[in-house]
């Protein structure tokens, strides 16, 4: 897979990554994050081992077949994702965990030589009524080619320390 140092920065943050708590989530903000180049080895390596159907594994069948080409499997589309969210999203420091996602779509294809970036809007940050010490965020995920198309959406939420426990 690609590695995280082919990514963008993190402009926007008023805290660096490594120290970012919940108070530094704004609801409304938007954030965006890449990119990371998708090639038809990993795509064919990824769907070898964990999704063996002839459009991510075959380009010959791929051609002949529904997506005209071979097509990166959306299981990997939300690896790099989740690449590029830990990488530059979530806090280093106050990360606790994640109940889950919703709304997980894929709306477009990616193939050999698309480029993908994220851009992540902050949709809900509320403290924790019974552990004050954390709250939860809840996020828009878009998964973006290069040209500028959504090619994966998704709601996540994620439980994150707080900087100044005991204040709202």
């Amino acid at each position: 897979m690609t590695t995280a140092d082919e990514t963008l920065s993190t402009a926007g943050f008023a805290s660096p990554i490594d120290d970012r708590y919940f108070e530094d989530y704004r609801v409304g903000a938007t954030y965006e994050f890449g990119e990371l180049p998708v090639t038809e080895a990993e795509i064919m390596e990824f769907a070898r081992r964990y999704d063996p159907q002839d459009f991510h594994t075959d380009p010959a069948a791929a051609a002949a077949g529904p997506f005209g080409g071979l097509i990166a499997s959306g299981w990997m589309t939300a690896g790099l994702m989740m690449r590029l969210f830990a990488d530059h999203y979530l806090s280093r420091n106050a990360s606790l965990a994640s109940p889950g996602v919703d709304e997980l779509r894929w709306t477009r294809p990616v193939r050999p030589g698309d480029r993908l970036s994220i851009r992540v809007t902050v949709v809900e940050a509320r403290r924790s009524r019974s552990k004050p010490d954390r709250g939860l965020v809840r996020s828009t995920i878009e998964v973006i080619n290069q040209a500028r198309e959504p090619v994966m959406t998704m709601s996540a939420m994620n439980l994150l320390g707080c900087r100044n426990v005991g204040q709202s």
